[in-house]
């Protein structure tokens, strides 16, 4: 069960992709460095141990080009590997093309929403983004994934808790 925020379009929009041979999905947060690469590497394992790494191509994107290049934050990092997940991806700003390239573009706030809005090229594109936090289902208090960077080693942790939640949540609708 998922989130009771989920709009009518964000069902359609996931029932039209059940069919799909592959589903690209793109996270997205602010920097790219650790909530949407965080959630990149979680529903990669997810959908790994559920035997269907093939079902998907996952990439994660930020809205801004400050940090393109680097690795996650180094905290994030840590955190991460605590908990199994290895952060590889290195930073990289949003495209337009990316809203040909990819079928879900997963905004982690609705300030990543409405940025993501301003980016689409057209309605279609714009009706492929959705909030990450509409796939909670242990977490129905959140209606964000917050942003941990001027936060505290439990904010990480909040974060990583979240994603698990959300991505599962998420891999399960895409069944």
């Amino acid at each position: 069960m998922v989130n009771h925020n989920v709009n009518h379009k964000t069902i359609e929009l996931i029932n039209s992709l059940k069919d799909k041979e592959k589903i690209k999905i793109l996270f997205v947060c602010l920097g790219n460095i650790c909530r949407s690469v965080t959630a990149e590497e979680i529903f990669r394992t997810l959908a790994s141990r559920a035997g269907r790494t093939s079902a998907f191509f996952v990439d994660s994107a930020g809205l801004i080009d400050y940090h393109e290049g680097e690795l996650a934050d180094k905290r994030m990092r840590s955190h991460a590997g605590a908990h199994g997940y290895h952060l590889t991806h290195r930073s990289r700003p949003v495209k337009t093309d990316d809203f040909k390239r990819f079928d879900l573009v997963v905004a982690m706030d609705e300030d990543n929403v409405r940025r993501l809005r301003r980016l689409a090229p057209d309605e279609e594109a714009a009706g492929k983004i959705v909030r990450m936090a509409d796939y909670l289902s242990r977490h129905e208090g959140f209606s964000a994934v917050p942003d941990p960077y001027y936060g505290k080693a439990e904010d990480f942790e909040l974060v990583i808790e979240l994603l698990e939640d959300a991505c599962a949540g998420l891999l399960s609708v895409l069944k």
